[in-house]
């Protein structure tokens, strides 16, 4: 086991965005049909047209992270300790400009606290 938390931060890693695009086989909603694939794909395009995807800001494809909704997908951002629910692809640029700013360069955490996204 190797401890990379230096090579990482030294690289200049702030932050991982992970969104849910579990799918299940049940009655309760899943962010698969709530359009997971779509908020993925916006949250990495935002990430690329702001020139932070895997630089500063990685992005993973999650299974449940717990806040299930038919009206949109989860996503969790860390460690900024942020978690929005009901997110649809037209969400993602307010919401990652809210996180991030509006040129992506607000990527540290700042005392451990952000300002949460109410509009979202």
């Amino acid at each position: 086991m190797q401890d990379r938390t230096t090579d990482v931060t030294e690289n200049g890693f702030s932050a991982h965005v992970l969104v849910c695009t579990n799918d299940r086989d049940a009655d309760h909603a899943s962010c698969a049909e709530a359009h997971g694939d779509a908020v993925l794909e916006a949250v990495k395009t935002w990430l690329r047209d702001h020139d932070i995807f895997w630089s500063h800001v990685h992005v993973a494809e999650t299974s449940c992270l717990g806040l299930c909704s038919a009206e949109g997908t989860a996503i969790a951002i860390h460690p900024r300790n942020r978690w929005y629910s009901d997110v649809l692809p037209a969400d993602v640029p307010e919401l990652l400009t809210a996180e991030f700013g509006p040129d992506g360069s607000r990527r540290g955490v700042a005392g451990g606290q952000q300002t949460p996204v109410d509009s979202v």
